[in-house]
């Protein structure tokens, strides 16, 4: 049963107790408990296991006290259902097995019912709801983040293969968009009937396009997901770049957005209007700091958004591998102490 619902009254713009904090990546390496369970489970193996997923999602909620869970998985787990194939190497990351090259690839590309593919998330879903008692958000990666591991075939700083099929042929890229959306679409829609409250849509990759084509092959798709998505639950999108893309990301009408790192956030509240949440963004290194410069940091982002109804207390991308536990602690500590 929900006891705490300070992140979806943030989200509904009408929170008037403290702000809320949960952060992205709270379930992770970082974490001893996690390493522990890593230390006998591939992680793909720990995805694909209800019991594992809801008691990882667990782990940061019980040890830090956050004020929502956000469900331990992966955005290629959609791509991994396609069949181009996924496993991930210690220090390497994510790799595809069959990257696609050319609009041959795309159509070779099965059917895939995603709700039965992905069961074992809605499973463990179905596993965590009798125990929260804070809200629960599910997620997935946006088209085109998604696109782009299915092209590139791993983690890609310039987006270099993926930019060149999408303007040599933009036609045919459109098309693995189309395809994408639609999965996601269903595979959001399978976790808020699974008992989500809220979902967030990470658009890692975005950052990597020219404004122009931002429009084009990432807002065009996003925009489409929270109309669909967001009569059933809240929307959060986040993208890498979101400080430059902030008020075109509102135009999506999303009920928040996550912004990274490199702006005052403050400044941007102007510039979305107040229906729309605000979400972030600490920079994660400051994590390595010692806590009183961690507190000073923290303290200063609350005093700049105090008194803010949709503000929710997160980082601009998630938690590093080595941050310390206590660092974590004592954030969460100073933002429920403010």
């Amino acid at each position: 049963m929900i006891k705490n619902n300070l992140v979806i009254d943030a989200l509904n713009c009408c929170n008037t107790g403290r702000i809320p904090v949960w952060l992205m990546r709270q379930a992770g390496r970082y974490m001893p408990e996690y390493r522990a369970l890593r230390a006998k489970y591939s992680f793909l193996e720990m995805c694909h296991n209800p019991e594992l997923i809801a008691e990882v999602t667990m782990q940061p909620v019980d040890a830090f006290g956050m004020d929502a869970g956000i469900l331990f998985s992966d955005i290629l787990l959609i791509p991994e259902a396609l069949g181009v194939g996924l496993h991930f190497d210690d220090g390497v990351g994510p790799t595809i097995d069959r990257p696609l090259n050319q609009l041959a690839d795309l159509k070779t590309l099965p059917p895939v019912d995603i709700r039965e593919a992905l069961d074992f998330v809605a499973k463990g879903i179905s596993l965590l709801t009798p125990y929260m008692q804070v809200p629960l958000l599910g997620f997935s990666g946006a088209p085109f983040t998604l696109a782009s591991y299915m092209i590139e075939g791993k983690t890609s700083r310039d987006q270099q293969k993926t930019k060149q099929w999408m303007l040599r042929d933009p036609a045919s890229f459109h098309q693995l968009l189309e395809l994408l959306t639609e999965y996601v679409i269903t595979y959001l829609e399978m976790q808020i009937e699974a008992g989500v409250q809220a979902v967030q849509v990470f658009d890692s990759w975005a950052g990597s396009l020219a404004y122009r084509q931002f429009y084009e092959f990432s807002l065009a798709y996003l925009h489409r997901i929270v109309q669909r998505i967001k009569p059933k639950a809240p929307v959060i999108l986040f993208c890498r770049g979101s400080s430059v893309f902030a008020a075109d990301l509102a135009k999506a009408s999303p009920s928040a957005i996550s912004i990274d790192w490199n702006a005052n956030i403050s400044q941007l509240r102007p510039l979305i209007r107040p229906s729309i949440a605000l979400q972030g963004n600490l920079d994660p290194d400051i994590l390595y700091a010692p806590v009183s410069h961690i507190r000073e940091e923290v303290n200063y982002l609350l005093q700049t958004m105090h008194g803010d109804p949709g503000y929710i207390f997160n980082l601009g991308h998630g938690i590093t591998p080595g941050t310390p536990v206590s660092a974590v602690q004592a954030l969460v500590d100073a933002v429920k102490g403010y």
